[in-house]
């Protein structure tokens, strides 16, 4: 009998602790993957003054806002609260639920959305507004895949590492928190194009 008792509770330890490894790697391997991709894009919270510096360069911006890379959520909903639809690309599910947690604890949650998916397999062409986290491995892929996607009339804010080619229209904020705004108009040289392409008209 004591030894029935024994092996009872040695099942149950063992089931205990393969529980909780289980649940710990469901937890844990969401924020460890980013780590083992190609370009590892590390889940690293927005800071106050980066938020404040983000909301600054949209001023007397309009339309609608997407964060690549949102985390959990703090840049999308500044944004819903100033008015913008914003959306948030997050590859890590446990995020976008939380994320989706904070937008309805807020009151934002009609205009802040959430979506479980890998960037690169995103058009972000309907967005006018867009903030990317970015780290400097990926930077000139995303150029590049904004440049092809984005409609001329798109901002661009890049925080914590600018983009390589472009040259800023705006920066704002100084060390991790600097801010780095883009207008791509001017970095593909929409107005010249549209001059160019103006019809004539008669005197």
């Amino acid at each position: 009998e004591g030894g029935s008792r024994r092996s009872g509770w040695g099942l149950l330890v063992t089931a205990g602790v393969g529980g909780t490894l289980v649940a710990l790697y469901a937890v844990a391997t969401p924020f460890v993957t980013p780590a083992l991709r190609k370009v590892c894009l590390p889940f690293v919270p927005a800071t106050a003054a980066q938020i404040q510096n983000v909301l600054k360069m949209l001023e007397n911006r309009s339309g609608s806002l997407v964060d690549i890379g949102s985390g959990d959520g703090r840049i999308v909903i500044a944004a819903a609260k100033k008015g913008f639809q914003a959306v948030g690309y997050e590859l890590n599910p446990w995020l976008v639920w939380y994320s989706r947690y904070r937008a309805w604890r807020d009151g934002v949650h009609q205009n802040a959305k959430f979506y479980i998916s890998d960037l690169w397999k995103v058009s972000f062409s309907r967005y006018t507004n867009v903030v990317v986290f970015g780290v400097p491995q990926m930077m000139p892929q995303l150029e590049k895949k904004l440049e092809e996607e984005l409609e001329c009339n798109s901002r661009i804010i890049a925080c914590r590492f600018p983009f390589p080619c472009w040259i800023p229209d705006h920066t704002t904020g100084e060390g991790i928190d600097t801010v780095w705004a883009y207008d791509l108009k001017h970095s593909r040289g929409c107005e010249t194009k549209n001059l160019e392409t103006a019809p004539e008209t008669e005197s």
